[in-house]
């Protein structure tokens, strides 16, 4: 069990890469108080330029925690932390049991 508990905690480390950069905890906070932002829209309350904000939200679509809704010619991102929050889920049941086994 450990070893799976192991392999879980590896397969989360670019999700907490992910989530350790102010800047993107930033920004996830911004979209969770809306429904979709531009990155306009999101240059607009951050202190960082235009290329900055879309390597972020690149590193976060990778990721599965935002995505794309087109609008025209506009882009539009928005929160999906259901793959996220799967994932640290099933670390967290991982652990537990591999918790209990030791006890």
């Amino acid at each position: 069990m450990k070893e799976e508990a192991v392999e879980v905690f590896r397969s989360c480390i670019p999700l907490f890469h992910a989530l350790s950069d102010p800047a993107r905890q930033d920004i996830i906070l911004m979209l969770a108080q809306h429904e979709h932002l531009s990155v306009n829209e999101i240059a607009n309350h951050a202190t960082l330029s235009r290329p900055a904000i879309s390597h972020h939200l690149k590193v976060l679509r990778d990721l599965g925690i935002v995505a794309i809704h087109k609008r025209g010619t506009s882009h539009y991102y928005y929160l999906t932390l259901d793959d996220a929050t799967s994932l640290l889920k099933q670390l967290v049941y991982t652990v537990e049991k591999a918790c209990e086994k030791d006890n």
